[in-house]
């Protein structure tokens, strides 16, 4: 069995527990949805993804319960019978395992864990071209930009040394840091890939993080390997690429958006770019909402 062959079929399984993650999921159901035996669907999905497909099962219905209980008061055994869970004690261990912490503690204090994301194995291999899109619709070639204020603010990041884009990044420092990074409530945006101007960049590293902004109050631990810098006021120009059908055109979309951002010439409304003051962010591609991007610009 190729891999394209390996990571469609699994690709086809994730995409059914993404959809199904509210009912009752089965080995039987997995196998139908990947076209292969149970035995066989268990084992690609497990050699592609490094886990059987009932512990992503798990994973992700700990960690949409981690962010109901971020953003709600809801009571804990509600949220455990929610998530599939028979009993308060079974939720609190297996939430404990998850997130090294409790879920009475974390309701409580809401500090950063590592939420899991089951990034499409499909697309991943699309990205290191080990694999081949099928062909679809194209993108369309249409950007919305807008200026929004940003006040002094922190910037929680991880360093790497030398990756270049988010592949090569997640394959130098893995994939958890958007997990990671978007349990933090107080977070302006979601987690984005950054480009870092000279003066940011330390010795013995490159130009390529992780990272978060957040309020400059903001005092809750910092995460091992992350470290905290201070960014000044400024305002940052967000750049929004359209919707696209099919999320493994993912990295098409967030291409096609640098192509058209840079193509774009903020002198013409007033601003200059302002690299120096910030790091540029890249916040990924939904196949929804499309690729999201951000620079620091500077009235002219």
């Amino acid at each position: 069995m190729e891999l394209p062959e390996k990571a469609a079929a699994v690709s086809r399984m994730q995409c059914y527990i993404e959809a199904h993650l509210d009912e009752d999921i089965t080995l039987d159901d997995l196998a139908n949805a990947a076209g292969y035996s149970k035995y066989h669907a268990e084992r690609i999905f497990k050699e592609l993804t490094h886990r059987t497909p009932m512990e992503t099962v798990r994973a992700l219905r700990l960690t949409h319960a981690a962010q109901t209980l971020q953003s709600s008061s809801n009571r804990i055994i509600d949220v455990a019978l929610d998530s599939g869970f028979d009993s308060h004690d079974g939720f609190t261990r297996a939430f404990s395992r998850q997130f090294g912490i409790t879920p009475q503690k974390y309701q409580r204090e809401m500090p950063p864990v590592r939420w899991f994301i089951g990034n499409n194995i499909e697309t991943y291999y699309i990205l290191k071209g080990e694999c081949e899109p099928m062909p679809k619709l194209p993108i369309e070639r249409t950007m919305i930009v807008t200026a929004v204020s940003r006040p002094a603010r922190k910037l929680i990041l991880q360093r790497s040394v030398k990756a270049t884009c988010y592949l090569t990044y997640c394959e130098e420092m893995g994939c958890e840091w958007e997990g990671l990074l978007n349990s933090i409530s107080e977070k302006f945006d979601t987690a984005a890939l950054l480009t870092l101007p000279p003066n940011l960049i330390k010795s013995g590293t490159g130009n390529t993080a992780a990272g978060v902004e957040i309020p400059m109050d903001y005092d809750k631990p910092i995460p091992d390997g992350y470290e905290v810098i201070d960014l000044p006021p400024c305002m940052m120009l967000y750049f929004q690429g359209a919707p696209f059908e099919d999320e493994n055109d993912f990295g098409h979309a967030i291409g096609l958006l640098w192509e058209l951002m840079d193509a774009y010439n903020p002198k013409l409304y007033g601003w200059d770019h302002a690299p120096d003051i910030a790091p540029y962010f890249n916040f990924g591609a939904d196949a929804k909402m499309g690729a999201k991007m951000a620079r620091p610009v500077k009235k002219m």
